[in-house]
């Protein structure tokens, strides 16, 4: 019997494992993680964890590959140490646009993390708002996944819109925008661009009328927030009230706090997955939600058997 529930911690991202702790309200399991002077992972469990269930909360976010050969010797640490079952927590998942094949001769990585995850040990993934929601299907382990929509559509619905429209940054993200207008009983539309080359990206033709309404645009992640920015100007050029954006996974690499800044957005709200660094605190246009209690609440139903999906009914 798994009589005792532990988590542990990579350093990706320390404060939201600790804001799952607090509604958990045990102790962050002992782990020792440190680096030689050559850059390998020394990893150390500093407790007896034989025959418990364990999870390990590490959002693979920048440097992504460090984080994840973290997560992977953490994993390899508490299999040898006899834990009964792993899960590994992952907020962010890593290489989740190379989902598969656009050009001859590429690799589809997504798998390919999908398969170093499970050789490494862990035997359940808990994670939210997948790029592609058949990368669950590259784990031959139980995957639960969690959606932070609930969270996000409480957050639109207390700014009070009176003239609401969802609106879709590229066709390929239509069917999440169509569930949110649905669920805020909302108009829908669509910005159709063309991609210019990696993170490079432009507004060619907006579908739906905007002009005098509040937008809402829906993505799982902004990366380089040339794709939101680029979107908020045209629709402000076609006579938009206001401009929001919300995305899961604020990845924010390169410019993007400057993009934002400078940009026609009225907000961008995005979540805790990944730590927000220094220049994105200081930005006034961001919002941070946190999803510690929704992580929290699944950990403890997997922990007790319990239904995960049921959070979402």
């Amino acid at each position: 019997m798994r009589n005792c529930l532990k988590v542990f911690s990579g350093r990706a991202n320390i404060p939201l494992a600790d804001e799952v702790l607090k509604y958990l309200k045990i102790p962050i399991g002992n782990i020792e993680v440190s680096n030689f002077s050559d850059g390998e992972i020394f990893v150390q469990i500093n407790e007896n964890i034989r025959g418990q269930d364990v999870f390990v909360i590490q959002s693979l976010c920048t440097p992504a590959n460090e984080g994840l050969m973290e997560l992977l010797i953490i994993i390899d640490a508490l299999k040898r140490a006899s834990a009964e079952r792993i899960t590994a927590v992952i907020p962010y998942y890593c290489y989740a646009r190379q989902d598969r094949k656009v050009q001859p001769r590429v690799p589809i990585t997504a798998k390919l993390i999908a398969d170093l995850i499970t050789a490494a040990g862990a035997n359940r993934v808990l994670t939210i708002d997948l790029h592609a929601g058949q990368i669950q299907g590259f784990f031959n382990i139980p995957v639960d996944h969690l959606f932070a929509s609930p969270l996000l559509i409480d957050y639109i619905k207390s700014k009070n819109f009176n003239d609401l429209i969802v609106v879709s940054p590229d066709a390929g993200g239509v069917e999440r925008a169509r569930a949110f207008a649905k669920r805020l009983s909302a108009s829908l539309g669509i910005i159709d661009k063309r991609r210019e080359g990696k993170n490079v990206a432009e507004v060619m033709n907006i579908i739906g009328e905007v002009e005098g309404r509040e937008v809402v645009m829906i993505d799982d992640m902004v990366d380089t927030a040339g794709t939101l920015t680029e979107s908020a100007g045209a629709l402000w050029k076609k006579g938009a009230r206001c401009v929001y954006a919300f995305c899961t996974h604020g990845v924010l690499s390169g410019p993007a706090i400057d993009r934002i800044n400078q940009s026609d957005l009225t907000e961008l709200v995005i979540t805790n997955t990944i730590p927000l660094r220094d220049e994105g605190k200081n930005c006034d246009k961001i919002k941070v939600l946190s999803v510690a209690r929704l992580f929290a609440e699944a950990i403890t139903r997997i922990h007790e058997d319990e239904s995960v999906s049921s959070l979402f009914d």
